[in-house]
């Protein structure tokens, strides 16, 4: 006898995404490189990819981003392929999107709502989803004309989704409100985070900040350097969004703090560099940054130079750094330690490459970041004369005091310290005999 089931789904099937660009020519990244990528985002975001299309032209067409015989195509690629929804490979302007919209029938979503959208999904903590809300606003604040007076559609979907997504009646005027209680609270979070920074300071603990290109392995390495499997580590972009700090056990005398951050992608949306700036100072106030590259991808060097067009925007260019190219495994040709791949990559960069899914991988980038810290830092030991006694409370600020000791000249004081802080105290230093 024949059952029928009477189990019914509510979920919303995913949407169906035609992908389009536009090919100027002057661009580091090939077209179709950068529209492989934006399929990856689609994905991440839950849309379903059935199609895609570059269109070389000189310059984006004013009125409606692509020519008018790629949009009579797309229309048509649409309908063929029941396609509701077009995602474009740059930021557009509000104008575009509302003629595009109305000539196809499609929702129309551009990279930098797509990436806001992955954002809105992926943010957990409270500070995350602020950084997120505002930037959403600042993007939907233009566009609010065609929408209606509304922050997003009824229908849902992607570039809809967010924390502001159910104030439907939220006019300019409110909006921008929102806007300046939001940079407030985010202001205050960055007078948090300053405060966490000073205390860090204090406690003399080197800070190291794990950086790179979206999907480079960033957590895994966090992970395996901390011995756990508390962040998220997945093989998704923008897997990780909110910064996460561990301490790391370098060896028996060396610990450091090791911060994951969120990663960057080529035309991270200027909403976001800025919303997150809070988050990216992190970045900024570190010792040492770990640049991670994903080195299985044949655009790594593009990749690199995204990333340090980020760092540039936060000041944080100019900062020491360690490369780290991961995913060695991925390679289809690897010999450590007689191989050129490694030079070839490495080009004169202080770093490695490694798989973090490797141990020996992971003591060699450990050994490197314990190397640079012994580099910068000096132990020495002073003998403060007592009517100095002030500089034996700056020394318990500024150094890591190992031990302490009196004699009838002064205070006798082991310590470590970075070397450029050292200098005014080398003339107490006790040599050995």
């Amino acid at each position: 006898m024949e059952t029928r089931s009477n189990t019914y789904t509510t979920e919303a099937p995913p949407e169906k995404a035609i992908l389009a660009g536009v090919d100027t020519g002057k661009s580091n990244w090939l077209a179709e490189d950068s529209l492989t990528e934006l399929e990856g985002l689609a994905k991440t975001a839950g849309a379903v990819v059935v199609g895609r299309t570059v269109q070389k032209k000189e310059r984006p067409d004013t009125a409606l981003f692509l020519g008018k015989g790629k949009v009579a195509e797309v229309t048509l690629m649409a309908q063929e392929l029941k396609a509701d929804l077009l995602i474009l490979d740059d930021e557009i302007t509000p104008s575009q999107q509302r003629n595009l919209e109305s000539v196809t029938g499609l929702r129309v979503v551009d990279r930098t709502a797509l990436i806001l959208d992955i954002f809105a999904q992926r943010a957990r903590s409270s500070a995350g989803k602020l950084q997120v809300e505002l930037a959403q606003l600042k993007y939907n604040l233009p566009r609010l004309g065609g929408q209606g007076l509304v922050l997003s559609r009824l229908g849902g979907g992607i570039g809809t989704r967010g924390p502001g997504e159910t104030k439907l009646e939220m006019d300019r005027r409110r909006i921008r409100g929102r806007i300046h209680d939001l940079t407030e609270k985010i202001d205050k979070l960055k007078a948090q985070r300053q405060l966490h920074r000073i205390q860090r300071k204090n406690s003399r603990v080197p800070v190291a900040a794990l950086v790179g290109y979206t999907n480079a392995g960033k957590s895994t390495i966090l992970n395996a350097l901390a011995g756990s499997n508390e962040v998220m580590a997945e093989d998704l972009l923008f897997a990780t969004l909110d910064p996460t700090t561990r301490l790391i056990q370098l060896d028996d005398k060396q610990e450091i703090l090791l911060t994951d951050t969120v990663g960057f992608i080529q035309k991270l949306p200027h909403t976001l560099v800025s919303a997150f700036q809070a988050t990216l100072e992190e970045t900024a106030e570190a010792d040492l940054l770990i640049h991670v590259v994903d080195a299985s991808d044949v655009n790594y060097e593009l990749q690199i130079q995204a990333v340090v067009e980020v760092l540039k925007e936060i000041g944080a260019e100019n900062k020491p750094a360690i490369f780290v190219f991961n995913k060695a495994d991925k390679l289809p040709v690897l010999q450590f330690p007689d191989n050129h791949v490694e030079k070839r990559m490495l080009q004169g960069r202080e770093g490695v490459v490694i798989s973090a899914k490797n141990p020996a991988g992971l003591e060699i980038l450990r050994e490197k970041i314990k190397s640079f810290f012994a580099q910068s830092n000096i132990a020495l030991k002073l003998c403060i004369p007592y009517d100095k006694g002030h500089l034996v409370t700056r020394l318990h600020d500024v150094a890591k005091v190992e031990a302490i000791d009196y004699n009838d000249k002064g205070t006798i004081m082991e310590l470590t310290m970075s070397v450029s802080d050292a200098e005014p105290y080398l003339k107490y230093e006790i040599k050995d005999k």
